[in-house]
């Protein structure tokens, strides 16, 4: 499926909204990408976690970790498709069992790709990279469907860390207006957020 398509399904299944959001980044945002719906469309999810595998099939990686907890499903998707082995960033220890903090199977050295729906500020990225390399594993890209465009990509590339995005949110909005699903108003107002406010890390 053409990155054009994807976005129309994503906008059809209604996990493009517009209103105000609150971003983790603390700002309100006009617009919000919602993926977690796409775990009750099997095809949509299959297509997701197809078109960004596309973006970083020619990297050397020897696991996957999906950033907790939209990009799980997306990873676990890669991961069953193209036989690359998967690790998990808890989101908080726990004081029993056995206390870690990344799960799953692998050994000091082997290099990580982290899989993430969407980048802002790149926070959630520096959070699972900095899990990772604690338990001595080797972190040099991010995979993305979204770039909200508002400082990610600048924020990664002061630690060394490279995103690959599917698509941006300039692009987005373009195809939206293009396909009439947004009006010209919305699209100039969410245009003008996204080149207002960068996020700076």
């Amino acid at each position: 499926m053409p990155t054009e398509d994807l976005i129309l399904a994503l906008n059809e299944i209604g996990s493009v909204k517009f209103g105000e959001f609150k971003l983790v980044t603390g700002l309100m945002s006009p617009i919000y990408l919602d993926l977690r719906a796409t775990i009750s469309y099997p095809e949509v999810l299959r297509t997701v976690a197809e078109i960004m595998w596309e973006k970083v099939k020619d990297l050397r990686f020897d696991l996957l970790c999906g950033v907790p907890y939209t990009a799980l499903p997306i990873a676990t998707a890669m991961s069953l498709a193209h036989g690359i082995p998967m690790v998990m960033r808890r989101k908080d220890v726990k004081d029993h069992g056995t206390k870690k903090i990344i799960e799953g199977v692998f050994a000091p050295g082997q290099t990580c790709l982290i899989v993430e729906d969407l980048v802002t500020s790149g926070q959630s990225v520096f959070e699972t990279a900095d899990a990772l390399e604690r338990e001595g594993l080797k972190v040099s890209d991010a995979v993305v469907l979204l770039d909200r465009e508002q400082g990610g990509r600048e924020n990664l590339r002061k630690r060394n860390y490279s995103l690959h995005a599917v698509f941006t949110m300039t692009e987005l909005l373009a195809i939206l207006l293009k396909h009439n699903k947004i009006g010209q108003a919305t699209h100039d107002r969410v245009l003008q957020f996204i080149q207002e406010h960068k996020v700076k890390r």
